[in-house]
């Protein structure tokens, strides 16, 4: 694939306005959208089922004169199109063999190049299709071949295959959505990555809801972009009322959906990442599972087609990226989210403690946001299992590097959660370590720091031998990826509740502590001693910038070594370690997202240095991903080794750094 070339394609929906048995003057309205979807660069338009005729001509479609003008309606959008890059999608009925078909039509190049029959026809209520149209066919029919306007097309199972982008795409037609066994499902176990429906579904109470419903859940099960679109109000003034739908999803992320009944043709747009699509696909079993099923049950016909158009990195997206992707973007989930979360840790450091037998948690506390979730977790885990607070050892061990403000929060944080609160200051017993290895304490290295913290590791683990306890990790998935660990320092625990969440969900995860557990209608009134103090604590955690406070401070004791300057800001990190591991996306196509997503925040020059740094440590620290503890697992990125990542601690990094 071009470097250029970004993995996307963007799909348009066409609703247009329609005058029922006009097919003249619906095929000017639907050339003049068509043209206008290509200039915004859409690869694949679809429009709606029998769109140049309209679908509610009822006892007309068996008119000659009907029939005729269509075909001379087509031609004339097959000719003002011929010159545009766009596929289009859109519906028509073919008379073959004396019987009418209720068809798809793929066109490109001012060329039919294929047509799908419906294959599931309505005929019930208000709908009356069998009653002028026969049904596709069988499903383990290959496509046969058809004399249409002079040429010789494919018809009936197609799937339509761009070779060059590696897309391939298969059309159902509106009922087809409704079936148990959809057309759709069996083309995506088939191959086809995208599935196009041109609808006439009228609206009803509470069903476009259902309608979304249908397609978001037919794009998840089939790993598959789902392009939908209905026809518009035109369509009728009798007993029905057509809204004109369009949606556009992706693996059940609705990426664009249209307003419902405008008086006007209405285009709506949605970028698909088919690349992230056959990622997932590649490692969803049950696809190929299903394919070798099947096998048999379906017959499909390759028809090639010419290179559509799908977007470059020059190119303006119109799909929108979340800066914070671990993060709920739905406001109104937050809540739950949250206490899954926070549930999730909690239930598994419970359960270790019963299962080990051990007495107490052990936890080292700095006042910073790993060490106080996992103080909060700790906290809950105890009241799950039905014991005391003093069960919980809490430790803070000031250093070299600490400063008032952080060790001010730590012993809050442990006097209000009724821990066993012990403070241990470091200093003499690092000094003398440095005596006995020979170390200047002057000379701020990587052996002055990291000394510091595995003194600190050696000291709860030596409690927690003492007291039966076991030692409860602080770090988070964040640091994980970047190696930012001491290596059998704070690298090292006997069980990590943060080790699946990052940085920028743990900062969410305190704050949500602190309006729903410390306050508000669900306040829990014996989380703390104090809950008002608790929560003021918390939020001058989250105001303090993250640092592990290895380095002296400066002279007016202000934290002096501040992790983002270092290694750059975590938002960044964590949107490409969300990327990278979640939808496997290339670095020239996460840079140029990137940029986009971050734009008002950070110059393109800021966020490739930092996507070069993430992908130089992420490759160079694997090693210490490879022997970390047992931790719980919260959302879809984990880097366990035991679990969802077995990478090799020896794998270069060079294809993706050197770009």
């Amino acid at each position: 694939m071009s470097e250029n070339k970004l993995g996307m394609l963007r799909a348009a929906t066409i609703s247009p306005r329609l005058r029922l048995a006009d097919p003249q003057w619906n095929s000017r309205e639907i050339a003049s959208c068509v043209k206008a979807a290509a200039e915004k660069k859409a690869g694949l338009i679809l429009l709606p089922e029998l769109c140049i005729s309209g679908y509610s001509c009822g006892d007309l479609f068996f008119q000659e004169q009907l029939y005729r003008s269509q075909l001379d309606a087509l031609a004339f959008i097959m000719k003002e199109t011929a010159h545009i890059e766009s596929g289009i999608v859109l519906g028509a009925y073919l008379r073959l063999d004396g019987r009418l078909y209720n068809c798809a039509l793929f066109l490109q190049g001012g060329a039919v190049i294929g047509a799908v029959p419906k294959r599931f026809l309505p005929n019930s209520k208000e709908f009356y299709e069998a009653r002028w149209f026969a049904p596709g066919g069988r499903f383990d029919e290959p496509a046969r071949t058809i004399d249409f306007m002079g040429s010789a097309i494919p018809f009936g199972n197609i799937i339509f295959s761009d070779a060059e982008s590696g897309i391939a795409f298969g059309i159902e037609l509106c009922e087809d959505l409704w079936a148990p066994v959809t057309p759709g499902a069996l083309m995506a176990v088939s191959g086809a990555t995208l599935i196009f429906n041109p609808s006439a579904s009228n609206e009803g109470v509470g069903k476009p809801d259902y309608r979304r419903r249908l397609v978001l859940q037919s794009s998840a099960s089939s790993i598959c972009g789902y392009v939908y679109c209905s026809s518009g109000v035109g369509e009728s003034t009798a007993d029905l009322v057509f809204g004109g739908h369009g949606m556009i999803a992706e693996n059940g992320i609705l990426l664009a959906e249209s307003p419902l009944f405008s008086r006007e043709s209405v285009i709506t747009f949605g970028d698909i990442d088919y690349e992230r699509l056959l990622f997932e696909r590649a490692q969803a079993h049950p696809m190929s599972d299903c394919a070798s099923l099947l096998s048999g049950a379906a017959s499909y016909t390759r028809v090639p087609v010419k290179p559509l158009r799908t977007l470059a990195a020059g190119d303006a997206l119109m799909r929108s990226y979340h800066k914070t992707p671990f993060v709920p973007s739905d406001t109104g989930a937050v809540n739950e989210r949250c206490d899954e979360i926070f549930s999730i840790q909690s239930a598994g450091l419970a359960e270790r403690l019963e299962r080990t037998g051990a007495r107490k948690a052990v936890v080292g506390v700095s006042g910073g946001l790993d060490s106080t979730l996992a103080l909060l977790a700790c906290a809950n885990a105890l009241k799950l299992l039905g014991r005391p607070r003093l069960d919980l050892i809490a430790v803070t061990m000031p250093g070299f590097g600490t400063t008032r403000p952080t060790l001010t929060h730590a012993l809050s944080l442990m006097r209000l959660l009724g821990a066993d609160a012990r403070e241990i200051p470091i200093g003499d017993a690092v000094t003398l370590h440095f005596r006995d290895i020979g170390h200047d304490p002057s000379v701020h290295d990587r052996t002055y720091e990291n000394a510091q913290a595995r003194e600190r590791t050696q000291i709860l683990m030596d409690i927690a031998n003492r007291e039966n306890g076991l030692v409860v990790g602080t770090g988070d998935l964040s640091e994980a990826a970047l190696g930012w660990c001491t290596y059998n320092g704070d690298h090292m625990s006997m069980y990590g509740v943060n080790a699946s969440i990052p940085k920028t969900l743990i900062r969410f995860v305190i704050q949500w502590v602190m309006d729903w557990k410390l306050s508000g209608a669900a306040e829990d009134i014996a989380f703390s001693s104090d809950n008002a103090a608790l929560r003021e604590t918390l939020a001058g955690i989250l105001e303090t910038p993250i640092s592990p406070e290895l380095l002296p401070p400066g002279k007016d004791g202000e934290i002096m070594q501040k992790t983002e300057e270092a290694i750059g800001p975590y938002v960044l990190h964590d949107f490409y370690l969300y990327y990278t591991l979640r939808f496997g996306m290339r670095p020239d196509k996460l840079s140029h997202i990137a940029a986009a997503t971050f734009s008002g925040d950070y110059p393109k020059e800021e966020t490739d240095k930092w996507l070069h740094v993430f992908y130089t440590r992420f490759f160079s620290q694997q090693f210490k991903r490879d022997c970390v503890p047992n931790g719980p697992k919260v959302g879809t990125v984990s880097l366990s080794p035991r679990g969802d990542w077995r990478m090799p601690s020896d794998a270069s990094g060079r294809c993706w750094t050197e770009r």
